[in-house]
């Protein structure tokens, strides 16, 4: 039997533990077939990103378009991409091009600082790419500025679900890592709020896990998980994927991509 296939849109990253790098480890780690198609390019490592070359709009149409007619796209996850025209771009390719899944991670700043989405890029994402996501996974920064509004409380976090919900996308789930306590993540689904917990593990080896975490989404989906359940056997990959991170680099280390994935068939 084929593999699902499952195509990441998100920037190249060359220090390998984030953006495509990290998306296609996560689907291989799945047993799905990974693709491509890379927005960006970025020189940085576990320390910083040192520069930023954003690709067109009409190659990354060009990318899209030899995978969709050729291959086929079981499920699709947006990461970074960079600015408004890429956006446009990406969100006119899914709606000409019917995929099942659309995960859209909104990366928007780098853990250093570094921006990631120019902001005027920003309303474009929320008009233009939302509405067509099954599910969107913000961070708590980035839910804030999806949301406008400051998240410091559970509570905060359900609000901000429900407004970024508006903008017509299927389901929201915001990462809850940035808070104190226990890693909990809400998932609001247009009726009902689902949490999802996990020990929170003390390391500074973390670079990448947004972009894994959506990435493992993604393939629990194409892999034919229902959405609670991909995100439940995700936490339980990413949470310990963190805990066997590596201390590659003088900054932020890569997580451990080839830990052992739960059975799922």
């Amino acid at each position: 039997m084929l593999p699902k296939r499952v195509l990441t849109v998100a920037g190249s990253d060359s220090g390998g533990g984030a953006g495509v790098q990290a998306d296609l480890k996560t689907f291989s780690a799945y047993g799905v077939y990974g693709m491509s198609v890379i927005t960006a390019v970025t020189a940085q490592n576990t320390c910083r990103v040192y520069g930023v070359e954003g690709l067109s709009s009409r190659f990354v149409a060009l990318q899209f378009e030899s995978v969709y007619t050729d291959i086929g796209v079981d499920a699709v996850k947006t990461g970074m991409l960079l600015n408004a025209e890429i956006v446009l771009t990406v969100a006119r390719k899914l709606s000409e091009c019917p995929v099942p899944h659309i995960v859209v991670d909104p990366v928007m700043v780098a853990k250093g600082g570094d921006k990631l989405l120019q902001d005027n890029a920003v309303d474009r994402l929320i008009r233009e790419l939302l509405p067509l996501a099954t599910l969107v996974t913000p961070n708590i920064p980035e839910a804030e500025i999806l949301a406008e509004m400051t998240i410091e409380s559970p509570a905060d976090l359900r609000e901000a679900a429900i407004r970024i919900h508006r903008s017509g996308c299927k389901a929201v789930l915001i990462k809850g890592g940035h808070l104190k306590g226990d890693a909990v993540d809400v998932l609001f689904d247009g009726e009902s709020f689902s949490r999802f917990t996990a020990e929170r593990i003390h390391t500074r080896h973390t670079h990448g896990t947004g972009c894994t975490f959506s990435a493992a989404i993604t393939a629990g989906l194409a892999r034919g998980l229902l959405l609670k359940k991909s995100i439940q056997v995700a936490k339980r990959y990413i949470t310990e994927a963190i805990g066997q991170s590596m201390a590659l680099g003088k900054g932020h280390g890569p997580l451990n991509h080839f830990v052992h994935v739960e059975e799922m068939d």
